[in-house]
């Protein structure tokens, strides 16, 4: 099978379960905004973004860490892995523990500092998620990763539902949000079993070399941290609850959209760092094309769509009450374009082996950021929150592939890019144009419209498409 199959392949898989999964997400969500309400669905997002924030601390990137280092040949793989596996543990063990008394010091009502002790054992699942989905990106078998997303999400909508039936109040629901975290790390981890040993390894010189290669991105994500999660932990102490849940709500959305970036950009990690490792040449600048024009054909329909719907979307998610967030998703959308962006550079950094050429830009965009939520946020709050978000993730975006562009000397090709631009804006009218209609008829009119324009421009080949269908393997 040719790499772009694969790569496809892989993909599809991926997106045909991210579609599954976001669905249960949504539904999720909605269950979620109708029964507790703007107040108590601002201390649902109260609790994420607090863990969020002392999760993304010790997130050591140890995805692309890991996807990096298994795709090397510098350490015995089966003990590589051993080690990441109890490095991963013990550090997140160690942080999320003193989470709780750290909430103390907050002004939260007392139902959110229960649900933060609560919740933490959900956060440690998902710090060992971050291992075994770099190990599965470079196996290419991503789609484990979305059977345990989506065992996940059948857990949180049915443990939801038993509960909602039951009249349960706050706390018992942020119980099913743990088990959800649960199930999704307990089917990576039966899973892996299958490909290589899982059990904790402590060798002082793998533990060094992970230390060595993850400095660079965990100072990097220590001041991405306060542009990811610092507009609602600044929000959330400028404002009530309430405008905490509305934006919260549509964040929500928002990160579910970005979700996607990531998911692309690690199948295309261990391709990249392969060739770059490997000083193969024109692979790197194929793979590099590839993830770029790939991105922007998912990240500028997107932005678009979400613009022009997004009054529509937030009724759909969260009913009457929620419409108001509509408001701040059109803008927060325009961020996505930037998560898009920082996902494919940023990926490209760890590969070429550059995460400490990139640490200025998130130091100087964490300092111009938080200075922002505290002129902004006091001052227009959500709305204040959603631009100043804008401006970091456009920020980081472009200035990494200024620097991407500077250390590899690959210049990337706008042709393709150009007919996602116009596509995007043919779907955007067309949808202005019959926005009366019901969203899930204007969902598939978009996806129609757009796919056929890519088509028409030749945004997408013939011959690429013919490839990633075919059957029969090279």
């Amino acid at each position: 099978m040719t790499t772009t199959r694969k790569i496809a392949h892989n993909t599809i898989i991926q997106i045909v379960g991210k579609v599954f999964s976001t669905a249960l997400g949504l539904l999720a969500l909605g269950m979620m905004t109708r029964y507790l309400g703007t107040e108590q669905f601002g201390w649902y997002i109260t609790t994420i973004s607090f863990l969020g924030f002392i999760g993304i601390l010790i997130d050591f990137g140890l995805i692309p860490v890991t996807a990096q280092m298994m795709s090397e040949p510098q350490h015995d793989k089966k003990a590589l892995f051993k080690n990441l596996i109890s490095f991963r543990f013990f550090t997140a063990l160690l942080f999320l523990a003193i989470a709780p008394a750290i909430a103390l010091l907050f002004p939260y009502p007392t139902q959110v500092k229960q649900a933060i002790a609560l919740t933490a054992i959900a956060f440690l699942g998902v710090a060992m998620n971050q291992v075994f989905l770099g190990f599965y990106q470079t196996k290419l078998k991503m789609h484990i990763q979305v059977i345990g997303e989506n065992v996940g999400r059948i857990v949180l909508v049915i443990g939801l539902w038993l509960l909602m039936a039951r009249n349960a109040s706050f706390l018992p629901l942020m119980t099913v949000v743990v088990l959800n975290s649960l199930a999704y790390t307990a089917v990576l981890w039966v899973w892996a079993k299958k490909e290589t040993s899982v059990s904790f390894g402590f060798d002082w010189n793998i533990w060094k070399s992970i230390m060595t290669k993850m400095w660079p991105i965990a100072i990097s994500i220590i001041f991405n941290v306060v542009y990811l999660k610092g507009d609602i932990i600044i929000l959330s102490l400028f404002k009530t609850q309430t405008e905490v849940g509305i934006y919260g709500a549509a964040y929500r959305v928002i990160d579910i959209l970005a979700q996607t970036a990531m998911m692309l950009m690690g199948v295309m990690l261990p391709l990249l760092a392969f060739a770059w490792s490997r000083k193969l040449k024109d692979g790197f600048k194929r793979y590099y094309q590839q993830a770029f024009d790939a991105m922007m054909m998912l990240a500028l329909p997107m932005m678009v769509g979400t613009i022009v719907l997004a009054d529509k979307i937030m009724h759909i998610v969260g009913g009457e009450e929620f419409i108001i967030s509509g408001k701040p998703l059109q803008i927060l959308a325009i961020a996505v374009f930037g998560v898009y962006l920082g996902a494919v550079f940023g990926h490209a950094a760890v590969a070429i082996n550059k995460q400490k050429q990139t640490i200025w830009i998130y130091v100087s965009n964490a300092v111009i950021t938080l200075v922002g939520y505290l002129i902004f946020i006091p001052m227009y709050g959500m709305y204040g929150a959603a631009w100043m978000t804008v401006f970091s993730e456009l920020y980081a975006g472009l200035l990494l592939w200024a620097t991407i562009k500077h250390y590899s000397q690959e210049k990337l090709q706008l042709k393709t890019f150009v007919k996602i631009i116009f596509a995007s804006a043919t779907m955007g009218g067309v949808l202005l144009l019959v926005s009366d209609l019901n969203i899930f008829v204007l969902i598939v009119l978009g996806i129609a419209v757009y796919g056929t324009m890519i088509i028409l421009t030749k945004g997408i080949s013939r011959e690429t498409i013919r490839e990633i269908i075919a059957i029969k393997k090279a």
